[in-house]
């Protein structure tokens, strides 16, 4: 659509109408001062009190006497807080009395519910002055230091301090705030303009806004020649906002932030604050009750069970700039595609970003992988869900380090010729009070139908993607990770469950769409927005979908009406597959299309072929425990498998542990059983056979294009036999893009079958063995066609010529022509 264009830059800042005040015999109506004020970069930031951080009920007012009672304000934090300054050498005056503040406004101050502070605190112009009037708790005193002039407000009570100074514009000024026992210099951040642009809230008001964490969020900066953070968030429905954190003793009375208009962002521009700052909003909901939340921008956070937010911001000197340029130059369904996927915080439990980028692209790109799948990054309360239950979307976990050591290992990834996948998770959020659930007070990011808001399977809330704001998040979320850690793709969670309105729920608890379908119409639109946007932007990044339903064109663009996904996870493979591989093989015949009709629908999309974490845990067992048999059949077909797995067409992605043949199931507290592979232990060779297999079919499907090249097109592959079920056997071809072939037959019978033939096409003068699972250096008995299959002038299979060659048992072999 065709917005209309704004009348100032992004970069420009606008200045918000100030509230009307009340008009009294001695002073007018006190003006906004827009002079620009300049003042050294470095200002201190005043500790306030440290009070409870759950604002009381406005206090009765009061006037200048202290009570006896009143706590004795803290000592300020060497890190923000200047030291003391003399008086200096123009002398020192008490300002004017000022008008009394409406007791309307000042009840709205102190209750943390006024809209717009600046209207009030900071320096105004005023007939016979400037009005200067600040809130500082717990302060015995506050002056206006004006070049040599120090003037002394007068005490309104309940920290209130103003006075009127007579000059004919405000100057350039500081306050210096007394305390108890020590007195800090400090800038006021009430007389700063909006330091966010008109185009910028343009865009929010829009929902367009697709660089969205550079407006919202805490942002350090230098606005009006400060050094200081910029404090904004969007929540329309609150009373009042206000900054709180470490760098006020947690009590945000002092520091309500300003309402921009209607767009529901507040903003604050706080100096001196800046990284390593620990923050929350504390929100005023539209029943006066407060709430103080974690920000839902922010780009780092304490370390849980901890959930304050802190202000960062990026010094990584990216060396990707090779890898960047060129990952786009091939499509990826043309590319090879072979994915590891691994949990983090458990692939080697306790390391940091950085210590993995020491091991982990080393260890995938000895196993051959092309690119990692990691689970979910983003900060999560509870280790549990492994991620799957996101309060910080746009910060990653700080359980192993900050955002830039983060970026540090998908740098050396990319060093490593490694691409970097991540799991997206946009289809629902947790219920903590101090994250999005009711973020206002009121339904934000949820639906406001309780019933479309609650996930019926995991106790979660579900995004309102009707609401042009929330869309706005997630899309602008999902270009962050692309563009702010060069993520080479995003594979979105549990898409079946936002597309369909009655997605695990009875009749009765879900509302059909406006035609009356089941489909979730607005989830359908944000899923389109979101990939077009991240195609658009980021070149070479590739979108997959876990979507476990039949629904149509999930992969198809979305201009041809499809959802705009580059891939989508073939879970009907996945468990077709697996059912068929649980079976003892006397049984494998009964079962045998289990196998074979995945190629009915195998380019109804573009697939990949997951052997993931979600079929390890909870009782599914590993893989290579879901094999029937002794431990020595368990492996053989485990290695056939995974043999028949990377011939087949589509991508394919296996999950950390079970490229060694791990018999024990996932769990995040210790990860993959890595002394499986230590030499002292008497079957490692088991297992490191196993993975030695896994880094060969990575080798030689990666230097065969007819294993990944024509993946999506129904002309590179063709059966030769898919119906000898009494054998328990497949043979099929795949084909490049210049029609060169490569033979796979997979076995799955514990016997061996000499002389079986196969018809094969017309051409090659022989065939040789590339890839045999049950080689003696994988664990296998070594049944080996060592000499080259000739072609005979004998039909089979619908064949001019065939070959006979030796199965091995439990395997899977390759052939290529001679």
């Amino acid at each position: 659509m065709t917005a209309r264009k704004p009348s100032r830059k992004s970069s420009e800042p606008i200045e918000v109408p100030a509230a009307p005040q009340p008009v009294t015999t001695e002073i007018t109506t006190p003006q906004p001062v827009t002079a620009d004020i300049k003042a050294p970069a470095t200002a201190p930031v005043e500790p306030a009190s440290a009070a409870p951080s759950e604002p009381a009920a406005p206090a009765k007012r009061t006037r200048a006497k202290r009570p006896a009672s009143a706590a004795k304000a803290p000592k300020a934090d060497a890190a923000t807080a200047a030291p003391p300054r003399p008086r200096r050498g123009g002398g020192s005056k008490g300002a004017l009395p000022a008008t009394a503040l409406d007791d309307g406004d000042r009840a709205r101050l102190l209750a943390g519910e006024h809209h717009a502070p600046h209207d009030l605190l900071g320096a105004h112009r005023t007939r016979g002055g400037v009005v200067f009037r600040a809130l500082r708790p717990f302060a015995r005193s506050v002056s206006v230091l004006a070049g040599d002039l120090r003037a002394e407000l007068q005490s309104d009570g309940d920290g209130f301090f103003s006075g009127v100074l007579p000059a004919p514009a405000a100057p350039e000024y500081r306050l210096l705030v007394a305390y108890e026992d020590n007195e800090i210099e400090v800038e006021d951040p009430y007389r700063f303009l909006p330091s966010l642009g008109e185009l910028d809230l343009h865009l929010i008001g829009e929902g367009r806004h697709e660089e969205l964490w550079r407006a919202l969020g805490a942002q350090p900066m230098e606005h009006q020649g400060v050094a200081g953070t910029r404090f904004t968030v969007w929540a329309p429905n609150a009373r009042g906002v206000r900054v709180t954190g470490d760098f006020n003793f947690w009590d945000g009375t002092g520091f309500p932030m300003r309402s921009l208009g209607s767009t529901g962002v507040w903003e604050l521009f706080v100096p001196a604050v800046g990284e390593g700052t620990q923050y929350k909003f504390d929100i005023c909901r539209p029943d006066g009750s407060h709430t103080q939340r974690s920000d839902p921008m922010a780009r780092y956070a304490e370390v849980p069970p901890a959930n304050a937010s802190v202000v960062t911001a990026s010094h990584h000197e990216w060396q990707d700039g090779d890898w960047m340029a060129h990952r786009g130059d091939r499509p990826v369904h043309e590319a090879p595609f072979s994915v590891y996927e691994i949990h983090l915080p458990s692939w080697r439990p306790g390391l940091s970003y950085r210590q993995l980028a020491s091991q982990l692209p080393a260890y995938v790109k000895d196993l051959g992988f092309t690119h990692v799948e990691l689970m979910p990054v983003s900060e999560h309360p509870f280790g549990g869900s492994w991620g799957y239950q996101v309060t910080g979307f746009y910060a990653p976990t700080s359980r192993m380090g900050t955002p830039d050591d983060f970026r540090f290992l998908v740098d050396a990834l990319h060093a490593a010729g490694i691409g970097v996948l991540m799991d997206w998770v946009p289809a629902h959020f947790p219920r903590d009070d101090w994250a999005l659930a009711e973020f206002d007070g009121r339904p934000l990011y949820e639906h406001s139908d309780p019933n479309r808001a609650a996930h019926p399977d995991w106790g979660t809330l579900e995004f309102d993607y009707g609401r042009k704001e929330v869309r706005n998040f997630l899309v602008a979320n999902a270009t962050y990770w692309c563009e702010e850690f060069h993520i080479d793709g995003l594979r979105v969670d549990a898409v079946a469950s936002m597309l369909y309105l009655d997605y695990s729920r009875e009749d009765g608890q879900w509302s059909p769409n406006e035609h009356g379908g089941r489909e979730n119409l607005d989830a359908v639109a944000f899923l389109k927005e979101m990939n077009a946007t991240v195609y658009r932007r980021n070149p070479g990044v590739v979108t997959m979908a876990e979507e476990s339903t039949a629904w149509d064109g999930v992969t198809r663009a979305t201009e041809h009406g499809g959802l705009g996904f580059g891939l989508k996870w073939n879970m009907g493979w996945m468990h077709d597959s697996l059912v068929y591989m649980s079976k003892e093989p006397i049984h494998r015949k009964y079962h045998h299309n289990e196998m074979t009709f995945s190629m009915v629908y195998a380019y109804s999309e573009n697939y990949v072929l997951p052997i993931s974490h979600d079929e390890v845990v909870h009782g599914k067992q590993a893989l290579v425990s879901k094999m029937p048999g002794d431990w020595w059949q368990r492996r053989a077909n485990h290695r056939a498998y995974l043999g028949y797995m990377w011939a087949h067409p589509g991508k394919q992605l296996l999950f950390m542990g079970q490229e060694f043949a791990q018999g024990a199931e996932w769990s995040e507290g210790h990860g993959p059983d890595w002394w499986l592979l230590d030499e002292t232990y008497e079957a490692s060779g088991d297992h490191r056979g196993v993975r030695t297999l896994v880094t060969d079919l990575n080798a030689v499907y990666g230097a065969l294009p007819a294993l990944w090249q024509r993946d999506t097109d129904p002309e590179g592959f063709s059966w030769i036999d898919g119906g000898a079920a009494e054998d328990n056997a497949f043979a099929f071809l795949r084909y490049d893009a210049d029609g060169s072939p490569l033979l796979a037959v997979s076995h799955f019978s514990p016997v061996v079958r000499h002389d079986y033939r196969l018809g094969v096409p017309g051409g090659p003068e022989a065939w040789v063995e590339i890839l045999n699972t049950d080689a003696a250096r994988y664990g296998g008995s070594d049944v080996r066609n060592e000499d080259p299959l000739k072609p005979e002038a004998v039909p089979a299979h619908g064949r001019e010529t065939s070959v006979t060659l030796t199965l091995p048992p439990l395997a899977t072999v390759w052939f290529r022509p001679a």
